[in-house]
């Protein structure tokens, strides 16, 4: 006869959390990228990722070779995910707010991280929060900063409480440098 249990962690119904990774690759010629979906556990469930080059010109700004990578690698990733993450979080100081409040809108709420201590830029679309974990964290949302009750903020409370904020994003440039060696570097 089993024996009668209930598992504390019923995380499941909370989802994935999709952490958009953005590097410039190494020869200064292209982007690398990858879109790592972990549960509320911090289980990998998928990894997505692609690369582009950009080009070598005096035609173009260096910003708006930036902004153009990272958007075209982000609809790359984007379309080849096979799994829909409840929500998106992207390093603020590597994704700019205007890759998803002017050039890209998708269905789920985004956030980008960042430690309280780093700056970086916000848009006025943005709606900001801080996190007050032992290391604060400001989340900028975009479009909307969801209900304290939905099932997208108690995702990031529970990735958040986990320690599950920023330390995806460091096993996302691993798994870039192992796709990648040659573009990125090797893993150390």
């Amino acid at each position: 006869m089993p024996i009668p249990y209930r598992d504390v962690s019923e995380l499941d119904e909370l989802g994935t959390a999709g952490y958009l990774r953005i590097e410039p690759c190494s020869s200064g010629s292209g982007y690398a990228g990858a879109l790592f979906l972990i549960n509320a556990s911090g289980e990998p469930v998928e990894f997505t990722y692609n690369k582009i080059d950009t080009p070598h010109t005096f035609l173009w700004r260096q910003a708006d070779i930036r902004r153009h990578a990272a958007r075209k690698l982000t609809t790359a990733l984007l379309s080849l995910c096979p799994k829909v993450p409840r929500l998106i979080l992207c390093l603020a100081k590597e994704v700019d707010s205007e890759l998803f409040c002017q050039d890209i809108h998708v269905s789920v709420p985004v956030c980008r991280v960042a430690p309280i201590a780093e700056v970086v830029s916000q848009s006025g679309e943005e709606k900001e929060e801080t996190m007050p974990l032992p290391e604060p964290i400001n989340i900028f949302w975009f479009p909307e900063m969801p209900a304290e009750d939905c099932l997208e903020r108690r995702l990031l409370h529970v990735l958040g409480t986990h320690g599950l904020l920023l330390e995806p994003f460091e096993r996302a440039s691993i798994g870039l440098r192992e796709v990648y060696p040659d573009k990125l570097g090797t893993t150390k």
